[in-house]
């Protein structure tokens, strides 16, 4: 854990720059930002817990309503927990910018069909709503499966404060140790910039969860993945794997 002398300084210089009366967005960005893309979209992921009793009525007004909702923006993926949580489903948005997303939380305001056929009764099936912001971290491209139906691995990595910057390059060689391994498939790494900070999702595809099993068997057997898990780890405060399967109305499938 970081001392809290290890605070101090950037939160002195912070201090300082507010006694000038300069504007301070930027340092006080660095608290919270990370390197991204080259542009201004990103990624809005939303987890919803659902009733147990409800998880399969949910689904399928999904899968029969979703379309409505798909017409205002760019769905990504939407993905029901089979492994790691239950009753629990994953879903991803992509924005051009927050002024778009304003703009599609208002059309949706105001769309009739979206509210009374799917909103109005969805929301009596869910437990719990939660939403983050995050964006693809610079050396990831969002990729796309080789062949539909195939699972995926969700995992959050909860890292030391300090962002990329402290643990960015050992995190980079610990992927990329795994993605050499050629079991798995990179679909997206994405880092946090509202919610949760600090907090690093890698998305995964796999055939199915018998070739991930025997993939990760032989990754925990390769020198070059065990030297890479084992310097990034110093910078990991915990860890959470779930295994998602696609919706029907998933783009990623």
């Amino acid at each position: 854990m970081l001392s809290p002398g290890a605070f101090r300084q950037p939160l002195a210089a912070a201090a300082a720059c507010l006694a000038r009366a300069r504007p301070c967005s930027q340092v006080l960005a660095s608290f919270a930002t990370g390197p991204r893309q080259n542009n201004s979209i990103f990624y809005e992921i939303r987890t919803y817990d659902i009733k147990p009793s409800k998880m399969k009525e949910f689904v399928e007004m999904v899968n029969k309503y979703f379309h409505l909702r798909t017409v205002h923006s760019e769905l990504v993926g939407f993905w029901s927990a089979e492994l790691g949580a239950m009753n629990k489903v994953v879903h991803m948005w992509k924005y051009d910018n927050f002024a778009h997303r304003t703009s599609v939380r208002h059309a949706l305001a105001n769309d009739k069909d979206w509210q009374e056929k799917f909103l109005s009764k969805a929301l009596p099936l869910i437990e719990m709503q939660h939403n983050e912001v995050a964006y693809l971290v610079p050396w990831c491209q969002l990729g796309k499966p080789p062949k539909e139906g195939g699972v995926y691995e969700w995992v959050t990595f909860q890292m030391k404060p300090g962002g990329p910057a402290l643990w960015g390059e050992a995190f980079q060689a610990a992927i990329n140790a795994h993605i050499n391994t050629g079991y798995t498939r990179l679909i997206g790494v994405f880092h946090t910039e509202y919610g949760l900070l600090n907090t690093v999702h890698v998305v995964w595809w796999n055939e199915s969860p018998d070739h991930r099993a025997a993939g990760r068997h032989s990754a925990h057997e390769d020198a070059r993945v065990v030297a890479a898990v084992r310097d990034s780890v110093r910078f990991l405060e915990s860890q959470q794997n779930m295994l998602l399967i696609p919706l029907q109305c998933s783009p990623l499938k």
